[in-house]
């Protein structure tokens, strides 16, 4: 395993700490604190995830461009520890939120589709799910470590939402230093015919195998509710104290992280379409149980290993289902390309959700979800079998 790998991991180990006490207090901050309906928090946490779409591709093709993809993923990393005290001085202003969060979101934009880019140009094609599950098993080590230092602030500060923020904003300003000090750029001498382009790039849906690709994560990014919008019903349903409420994404993210090496390999060695749909389908379920049978710790504990378990199997496995089919000359614009789809698609998604819970309740709304992930499952594996099958063939020895 490359260490650019390790060091990209440790980079978003930190940064994912930052990012995720955030996220982790954004629900109630917005929702308990700031009274927003479902339909506003909707609109506001399809923001922070999915409003990206041109910087997302704009980072992509400069850093092919430049071939200077750490600079570029940099500037990314760099704006999102600055949108941390955006967030502190926006006070109770839900439109100074909303920008402070595209802030962040647009330095997300920015860094991802560069860093994966950097982890297939650093690994060999037949080990990039393993590549990316410990890349994943890392950033969730992150994940799992910021709602729990949120949920430690928040008691000692006595709920001060602003402590968090500042605190945010220190851990991410660490990670930007470790990507300086530790990740080594991947700038391969190529010929003048093999250098970015527009032309190129706009090209690249014209290649069948990236369309498909770019058709099924849109798709499945419709399917795909928001962390907050579950742990929000959830919350609700189980009457948890509002103190407890970031430690459900401490359960999320600790199944993450302990599954998504093993997935990726997994995804290595027996396919990764069968593996990313296989976490769409345990997905479907979290949606199910919501409202099912189930209640108390059993609901917690299923309803979190499951919504781990669709993370370890999705996040890194559908990039490296990507990452062969798209040239090297052009890998982060196409991985960019195909991240923005699903952003998109996520931002409708959260939209469409949080009309549905305030029209129709949240019971129906889950059940809606659970019936959106069955069809983007199936016309999944419609898009992608072939585009399977031709690349099975080929790297037949």
């Amino acid at each position: 395993m490359s260490g650019n790998v390790f060091a990209l991991g440790a980079v978003s180990l930190t940064t994912d700490v930052s990012a995720e006490m955030v996220t982790a207090v954004l629900p109630l901050y917005l929702v308990v604190g700031l009274q927003l309906s479902p339909l506003a928090y909707g609109v506001l946490d399809g923001l922070h995830t999915g409003a990206t779409v041109v910087l997302r591709l704009v980072g992509g093709y400069i850093a092919d461009r430049i071939r200077r993809r750490k600079a570029v993923a940099g500037c990314g990393y760099g704006l999102s520890a600055v949108a941390k005290l955006g967030l502190l001085a926006a006070g109770s202003s839900a439109t100074a939120i909303g920008l402070a969060l595209g802030v962040d979101r647009a330095g997300k934009g920015l860094r991802t589709a560069p860093r994966d880019a950097l982890i297939t140009l650093s690994t060999t094609p037949d080990g990039l799910g393993r590549a990316f599950g410990v890349h994943r098993s890392m950033d969730a080590v992150g994940a799992f470590i910021g709602p729990v230092a949120a949920f430690a602030v928040l008691g000692l500060t006595g709920q001060a939402y602003d402590a968090v923020f500042v605190t945010s904003f220190c851990i991410a300003s660490l990670g930007v230093l470790m990507l300086a000090l530790f990740v080594r750029d991947q700038r391969q001498e190529q010929p003048a015919r093999q250098t970015a382009s527009l032309r190129e790039a706009a090209q690249l849906l014209r290649r069948p195998p990236v369309g498909r690709l770019l058709a099924a994560a849109c798709l499945l990014g419709l399917a795909t509710v928001g962390d907050g919008f579950v742990y929000l019903l959830v919350q609700r349903r189980e009457n948890l104290a509002i103190g407890w409420f970031p430690l459900m994404a401490v359960g999320t993210a600790l199944v993450y992280l302990l599954l998504a090496t093993p997935m990726g390999a997994l995804a290595d060695r027996f396919g990764r379409l069968p593996v990313v749909t296989g976490g769409y389908a345990a997905l479907g379920i979290v949606y199910l149980l919501i409202y099912g049978p189930l209640r108390g710790w059993p609901l917690l504990v299923t309803m979190l290993t499951l919504h781990g378990l669709f993370y370890a199997a999705t996040d890194g496995v559908l990039m490296a289902l990507a990452g062969p089919v798209v040239p090297e000359h052009l890998r982060a614009t196409g991985l960019a390309l195909i991240q923005s789809g699903q952003a998109v698609a996520y931002l409708v998604s959260s939209i469409l959700f949080g009309l549905a819970w305030q029209v129709c309740g949240p019971v129906v709304a889950s059940r809606i979800a659970a019936c959106g992930v069955v069809v983007a499952i199936g016309a999944t594996l419609l898009l992608l079998r072939t585009a399977q099958t031709t690349r099975a063939r080929s790297e037949e020895p």
